[in-house]
C-alpha cells in the first residue's frame, strides 16, 4: 500500500512539473480606430446637384420616380428615374458613415455612423437637412474590409477623441504566456476576435431593396444593427426614439416588413417578429439554415431567402429557400434550390427576381417547379440587389445600375445601364 502511494505521489509530482509557464511571442494584425472630431463630423453634410460619379454599390430605395442609392460610408446618390430608359444622376448627399436609408412622406431617414439624420426631399433635386439624433446607434462602426479583428479597447475608450470614421491596420508583436492550454499574462486577449471579424397604409413610403437594415411599418422606423433593433416614431415633424433598444440576440443583417411582421435575415437563419404592438416586438419563430449571409423578401405568405458564399460569413453554401409563413409561429420550408451565388432578390405579383449569375426572373406560381418556370436570364452581370415595381426592375450591380421592362413577360428587355465608376 505504501509503495502504491509512493508511485501515485511521484506521478502527481511529475505532472505538476510539466505544468510550467511558457512565454511565446505572437505576431498578429489588428484594426486600430481612426477618429474625426465630433464637430467636424457633424458639420460635414453637404448636398449638391452636381453629378457625382457612383463608385460603390450599396442599399437602394425607390420613391416618387427617384432612386436613392447609398455609397457605403460616403453618402447617397439621387437618380432621376422618371424615364427608366434614360436615368441620370441628379444629385448627391455627402453623408459620412451612411449605410442604410428609408423614405416616408417626403422625409429621407439615413444613418451616419452613430447618428440618425433626416432630410426633406420634397424637392428631390435639392434635399434639405432637417435634423440629427446624436449617438443613437452607439455600437455602429465603419466596416473593416478585412478579416482582422478590431481593437475595441482603443475604439470605445477613445470616444473623447471624436467619431470612429475608419481603420488603420497595425501589426503587433506581444509576449503571451501559455499555461496548460490557456493564455494568460498582464493583458487578456480574445484571439477569436483577433482572427474574426413596402408601402404601409395611406402613407407615402419608399420601396427598399432586400439588403436593407431599415424598414417602415405604420408610423415607425425599425432599424437593426448588430444584435439590436431600434424603433423610431415618425408621426411628428421630428423623429423620436420610441422605445429602448430591443435585444435580438443575433447579428441581424437585413429586415423586411410584411403585414404585421418583421422578417430578419441573420447568418444562421430567418427570424420572425410580430409588431402588432409596434413598441414591443414579439418573437414568433426562427428558421435555421446553413450558416451564411442572407436577405429575405415576402409575398402572399411565402418568404424567399438566399444564402451565398464568398463573404465574411465563412461558408460555401449557395441556395434559395422558399418558406411557407402563413403561420408565423411555425414556418415551413417548402423547397430549396442550389444556386450559383445568389444575393439580393425582389418579388412582384408572383414574379421572383434573383441576383444570381446575372439576373434570373421566375414565375413563382408553384414553388415546387420554380426552376422550370424561368422567364429570363441576363448573364455576365454581378448583381447585388434589386427592386421590382410597376413593371420596372432596378438592379444595382458591380459595374452599374441596370433596369429592365417586364411588362411583357414573353419579352423582358434591358432598358438602360447607368455605369458605376471604380
Amino acid at each position: 500500500m505504501k509503495r502504491t502511494m509512493f508511485f501515485i505521489s511521484l506521478a502527481v509530482l511529475l505532472l505538476s512539473s510539466c505544468e510550467s509557464v511558457v512565454t511565446e511571442t505572437v505576431t498578429y494584425k489588428i484594426n486600430e480606430p481612426v477618429f474625426m472630431s465630433t464637430e467636424v463630423f457633424r458639420n460635414s453634410v453637404k448636398v449638391t446637384s452636381k453629378q457625382h460619379a457612383i463608385s460603390g454599390i450599396g442599399k437602394m430605395c425607390f420613391y416618387n420616380d427617384y432612386l436613392y442609392i447609398s455609397e457605403p460610408e460616403k453618402g447617397i446618390h439621387i437618380i432621376d428615374n422618371r424615364d427608366p430608359s434614360s436615368p441620370r444622376v441628379a444629385g448627391f448627399i455627402e453623408l459620412l458613415g451612411n449605410a442604410d436609408l428609408a423614405i416616408r412622406d417626403n422625409k429621407l431617414y439615413a444613418d451616419s455612423y452613430i447618428d440618425l439624420v433626416w432630410f426633406d426631399i420634397s424637392n428631390p433635386l435639392l434635399p434639405e437637412l432637417k435634423g440629427r439624433l446624436d449617438s443613437i446607434f452607439p455600437t455602429a462602426l465603419p466596416s473593416t474590409q478585412n478579416q482582422y479583428g478590431i481593437d475595441y479597447q482603443q475604439t470605445y475608450a477613445g470616444k473623447s477623441k471624436g467619431i470612429v470614421v475608419g481603420w488603420k491596420v497595425k501589426e503587433r508583436t506581444e509576449n503571451v504566456s501559455h499555461y496548460t492550454g490557456g493564455w494568460y499574462g498582464g493583458v487578456t486577449y480574445d484571439f477569436a476576435t483577433l482572427n474574426s471579424t413596402a408601402p404601409t397604409g395611406s402613407k407615402s413610403t419608399g420601396i427598399n431593396g432586400s439588403m436593407s437594415r431599415f424598414s417602415i411599418y405604420n408610423d415607425y422606423l425599425y432599424s437593426v444593427i448588430n444584435n439590436y433593433m431600434n424603433i423610431f416614431d415618425l408621426s411628428a415633424a421630428k423623429p423620436t426614439k420610441a422605445a429602448p433598444d430591443f435585444y435580438i440576440g443575433r447579428s441581424v443583417e437585413t429586415i423586411f416588413s410584411y403585414k404585421d411582421y418583421m422578417y430578419m435575415g441573420t447568418p444562421s437563419g430567418m427570424l420572425i417578429y410580430s409588431v402588432k404592438n409596434p413598441l414591443k416586438p414579439e418573437f414568433q419563430s426562427s428558421l435555421t439554415h446553413a450558416y451564411g449571409c442572407d436577405p429575405v423578401v415576402v409575398e402572399n405568405d411565402l418568404a424567399y431567402v438566399t444564402v451565398h458564399s464568398g463573404n465574411l460569413c465563412g461558408q460555401n453554401t449557395n441556395e434559395l429557400f422558399i418558406v411557407d409563413v402563413s403561420n408565423p409561429k411555425s414556418p415551413k420550408q417548402l423547397v430549396s434550390y442550389t444556386m450559383t451565388n445568389p444575393k439580393g432578390l425582389g418579388i412582384d405579383n408572383g414574379k421572383l427576381f434573383l441576383c444570381d449569375d446575372g439576373l434570373k426572373i421566375f414565375n413563382n406560381s408553384n414553388p415546387q417547379t420554380l426552376l422550370a418556370n424561368q422567364l429570363a436570364h441576363f448573364k455576365n452581370i454581378n448583381g447585388y440587389d434589386i427592386i421590382a415595381h410597376n413593371n420596372i426592375a432596378m438592379m444595382i450591380a458591380e459595374d452599374g445600375i441596370y433596369q429592365y421592362d417586364y411588362s411583357d413577360l414573353n419579352n423582358i428587355k434591358l432598358l438602360s445601364k447607368l455605369p458605376i465608376v471604380k
